[in-house]
């Protein structure tokens, strides 16, 4: 009996051991709010939005311990719309992320649909809106959002500095180049400081053309403000060259934090088609998890550009913008 008690015992460790070598981790968003859009000609479009500050979501991410210092880790995060209760991103099931991959003391290798290292040196260091309601970076400046079947290494820090390097495969028979993404980025971070330069190339269906995006990416925390700054290099798949430079800060004020940013946007091509964006924008936190939004956004284009001011969410409707709405995660 007493072998089999300690055998009974043994096993339920052995168990117990292995349920806490692995997690997985359900999370969300869930974000609506009302937007008002404006265009140059005073028309206006009012409507109930999914998204306005951050997209809503709903994900599952998932790590074990291998051992050795080595992990398994996933993530399947699927879009939807509140305001409707339909999918986003398409009807993807999972059209946000869904990858999985290994990460050790070497570094995280992941394959899948993915954030490329661009659009996040542009969300999480130079955009203070965060790619989010009306002043979003993303109504002017190129994101280069998700790539599908992504191969990302990231390494690990080495002296504050670290680096990313991705390539989406084209998948297109015969001809590797076709549809193919490749994009990198380098991070120096030293405490309040994060300075990240990125680089993302796009080839068209033919191979024949591809569009070009650099982006030097700086967030400095001041304490009693953070301050952003972006220049980013373009050339788009008819070769005209662009560049863009953002400016902006956030400051918390107790449970509210105010965000504002200016984005140049210079057209170096013959038509000339420049674009400024001014915006500002207020959170008050109801709790660690909810909170209020409001949010204003405005685009002057010149010589026929065409720029609308959108959120997180989807791409505007007008020149300007106004939102008000509530966000929970969980």
């Amino acid at each position: 009996m007493k072998k089999v008690l300690f055998t009974l015992l043994t096993l339920g460790a052995a168990s117990t051991g292995a349920m806490a070598q692995s997690s997985v981790t359900m999370y969300g968003v869930a974000d609506a709010g009302l937007v008002f859009d404006k265009d140059a000609a005073g028309d206006r479009l009012n409507r109930v939005a999914s998204g306005v500050a951050s997209g809503s979501r709903i994900g599952f991410k998932g790590k074990e311990d291998l051992g050795a210092g080595l992990a398994a880790i996933f993530v399947l995060e699927s879009g939807f719309n509140i305001d409707t209760g339909t999918s986003g991103q398409g009807g993807r099931l999972f059209g946000r992320q869904a990858y999985v991959g290994l990460t050790g003391s070497a570094g995280a290798v992941t394959l899948g649909r993915q954030y490329t290292p661009y659009y996040l040196a542009l969300r999480d260091v130079a955009d203070p809106f965060v790619i989010g309601l009306a002043g979003t970076a993303s109504n002017i400046m190129a994101t280069n959002y998700r790539i599908d079947n992504m191969v990302q290494y990231s390494t690990p820090t080495w002296s504050k500095l670290s680096a990313d390097l991705a390539y989406g495969f084209g998948e297109v028979a015969g001809d590797n180049a076709k549809n193919r993404s490749m994009g990198g980025a380098v991070h120096y971070i030293d405490g309040p400081l994060n300075v990240t330069l990125t680089h993302h190339r796009q080839e068209n269906a033919l191979a024949t053309q591809q569009t070009r995006n650099t982006l030097l990416a700086t967030r400095y925390d001041f304490g009693v403000l953070q301050g952003n700054f972006g220049y980013a290099d373009n050339r788009a798949l008819d070769d005209s060259k662009s560049n863009d430079i953002l400016v902006g800060f956030s400051a918390p004020f107790g449970a509210t934090k105010l965000v504002a940013s200016y984005i140049r946007h210079n057209d170096k091509s013959n038509a000339n088609r420049d674009a400024q964006q001014w915006a500002i924008g207020a959170f008050y936190a109801l709790s660690k998890r909810s909170d209020l939004y409001t949010g204003y956004g405005h685009i002057s284009n010149k010589n026929g550009a065409t720029y609308k001011v959108g959120n997180a969410t989807d791409d505007g409707t007008g020149n300007s913008g106004f939102n008000l709405g509530m966000r929970h995660t969980f």
